[in-house]
C-alpha cells in the first residue's frame, strides 16, 4: 500500500551521470575525495557510457581535464581538445541511447581556474567571456552534444549561446542552463576532480546562498526568456527550497528543471557510509528521492548508474 500511494517515484531515466575524462591518461585515475569516481581515459569513458545506457539512464554530462591550460582556456574551443573529442567518442559509442551533454565553462581550461576571461585588473570580464562561451558552444555542438550546459554564471550567457548555435545552423542543440548556481562550500571535491587551478573564490559571479529563492526564480526565468530548454539548481541538497520554487515557476510555463547532486554532497554520504554510520544504499536512494520530491525532473548525480541498478 505504501508503494501504491508513494507519490514520488524516482526513475532511472531521470538520472544523468557526470563524468570526467583526462587528456593523455592511460588508465582511470581515482579521485581521493570522491570514492568510486575516477578521471576516465577515453576508452574507460566509452565503457562507462555504455553501462549508463544499459542501466536505463538517459543522459551523461562530460567534463574535460586537459594537459595544458592558459589564460583564455584555449583547449575549450579546440575541436581536438579533450572535452570535444570525448563528446564525439561517447556519441559514436551510444548513439541516441544517451543525451550527451558538455559542460560549457572555462574553469577546467584556464590557468587561473576562473570560469571566464580575466581583465587587466584580474577580474572576470563578463562580455569577453561570453565570446568564448559562444565559440565553445558551437564546437561542442559540432562534436555531437545534444545539450550544452553553461555553468559559468555570466550575465547573458544563454542568449549569446543560443544566438551562436542558431547562427551556425545548430538549432537542434539544446541548452541546460545552470540558472541558480550558488557559491558553495560543497564544491571542494569537484576542484580535485578537474585539477582546478583556482585561487580565491567565485563569489563575484555565483549566487549568495543567504538570498531567498526569489533570486533563483528570477535567474531561471531570465534564462528561459533567453532560450534555455531546461534550467538547473546547483547544489541540490542545501537548496531544496530554491529548487521547489524554481521548479514551480518553470513547470508553470512548461520548462523542465534539473538539480545537481554535487561532489561535496556525494563525499559526505560516502564518508559516513565508510565509517558504518549510515546504510549507504538506502541513504543514496533517500537523498535522490528528496531531490526529486523537491521538484527536479532531472538529477545529475555521481551515483546515477548505481542508483539505476538499485531502483531496478
Amino acid at each position: 500500500m505504501r508503494d501504491l500511494v508513494a507519490g514520488s517515484a524516482l526513475r532511472p531515466a531521470q538520472l544523468v551521470l557526470p563524468a570526467f575524462v583526462r587528456e593523455g591518461a592511460s588508465e582511470p585515475t581515482p579521485i581521493s575525495s570522491m570514492p568510486g569516481v575516477v578521471q576516465h581515459t577515453r576508452d574507460s569513458l566509452r565503457k562507462a557510457a555504455v553501462e549508463a545506457a544499459e542501466a536505463g539512464l538517459r543522459g551523461i554530462m562530460l567534463f574535460g581535464v586537459p594537459e595544458a591550460k592558459d589564460a583564455i582556456g584555449s583547449g575549450a574551443t579546440d575541436p581536438d581538445g579533450i572535452l570535444n573529442v570525448a563528446i564525439s567518442d561517447v556519441v559514436s559509442e551510444v548513439g541516441d541511447a544517451l543525451i550527451v551533454m558538455g559542460d560549457l565553462c572555462l574553469d577546467e581550461f584556464t590557468d587561473h581556474g576562473h570560469c571566464g576571461v580575466l581583465d587587466d585588473a584580474g577580474r572576470v570580464d563578463n562580455d569577453a567571456t561570453l565570446e568564448r562561451y559562444a565559440d565553445m558552444a558551437v564546437v561542442q555542438a559540432r562534436a555531437g552534444a545534444g545539450l550544452v550546459g553553461p555553468s559559468g554564471m555570466m550575465d547573458g550567457q544563454v542568449a549569446v549561446i543560443r544566438d551562436a548555435l542558431d547562427g551556425a545552423g545548430l538549432t537542434d542543440t539544446g541548452i541546460l542552463a545552470y540558472s541558480a548556481k550558488y557559491a558553495s562550500a560543497f564544491f571542494g571535491p569537484f576542484r580535485e576532480a578537474v585539477d582546478s587551478s583556482l585561487e580565491g573564490d567565485r563569489r563575484t559571479y555565483q549566487q549568495d546562498g543567504r538570498r531567498d529563492g526569489r533570486e533563483g526564480v528570477r535567474e531561471a526565468l531570465l534564462d528561459i526568456e533567453q532560450g534555455a530548454d531546461m534550467v538547473m539548481v546547483k547544489p541540490a541538497l542545501a537548496y531544496l527550497d530554491v529548487l521547489r520554487q524554481v521548479a514551480d515557476a518553470a513547470s508553470a510555463i512548461g520548462v523542465p528543471t534539473a538539480a545537481y547532486n554535487i561532489s561535496g554532497e556525494y563525499a559526505m554520504l560516502e564518508a559516513a557510509a565508510a565509517h558504518g554510520w549510515i546504510d549507504r544504499e538506502a541513504a543514496i536512494l533517500e537523498t535522490l528521492t528528496s531531490i526529486s520530491r523537491a521538484g527536479a525532473d532531472v538529477i545529475l548525480t555521481y551515483w546515477a548508474t548505481e542508483a539505476a541498478g538499485l531502483l531496478r
